[in-house]
């Protein structure tokens, strides 16, 4: 059995924390597990995060961001994601399509029909089993980031609102997949509540072990 999970939230949320937690507690029972990441994850993305991250210097149009970040996830499906699916292995994916929905589409004002006709020829259609997003208020997400360090975490306060609001809207229209968690729980409990979510879609151990 295969399965795709995605993480998703603003900035601060504690995601990429959550993501690596799940994908610990996989591995802690021999389960067959990869981890990776948005934008990044292979040599193109990687080279294709740092233009995107970059505080000064470079101007990028809200359309050239957006096919920067669908050609990083192009290349992440076809040379990381899809090979381990095709394996039988787990998928955890911090950020994904939605990400761009938000920050391109409800952040950036383009075109959400665009933007999702461009994320799908980019995925091929591919989507996440399930999609975990750590909602939190942008005021308290970017207080948890001391050190400011992109253009996307110096944007103002109602950027940050308008992803919020994209990422609620989106859950509200598929909760059988979404699962939405209070991102200013604990960290444990947190943990806790992907956890349940998760087990539930594993099969027997039995079938797992020595994948």
């Amino acid at each position: 059995m295969t399965l795709f999970i995605t993480f998703e939230g603003g900035e601060g949320c504690g995601k990429s924390t959550q993501a690596k937690a799940l994908y610990q507690r996989l591995r802690q029972q021999n389960i067959s597990v990869v981890l990776t990441h948005e934008p990044g994850g292979t040599v193109l993305g990687s080279e294709i995060r740092r233009a995107l991250k970059r505080k000064r210097g470079c101007l990028v149009s809200p359309e050239a961001e957006l096919f920067l970040f669908v050609a990083s996830r192009a290349q992440l499906i076809a040379e990381v994601i899809r090979p381990a699916l095709q394996e039988g292995k787990i998928v955890i994916c911090d950020r994904f399509s939605y990400s761009t929905s938000v920050y391109q589409g409800y952040g950036r004002g383009l075109s959400l029909p665009t933007v999702e006709m461009v994320n799908s020829l980019a995925t091929q259609n591919l989507e996440p089993d399930v999609i975990i997003l750590l909602d939190l208020p942008p005021e308290q997400g970017l207080a948890r980031k001391r050190n400011l360090k992109d253009r996307f975490e110096l944007e103002d306060l109602s950027f940050h609102r308008r992803v919020r609001e994209g990422y609620l809207k989106m859950a509200a229209t598929e909760p059988d997949r979404w699962l939405v968690i209070d991102a200013s729980l604990p960290k444990n409990k947190i943990a806790k509540i992907v956890w349940e979510k998760v087990s539930q879609l594993l099969p027997p151990p039995s079938s797992l072990r020595g994948v």
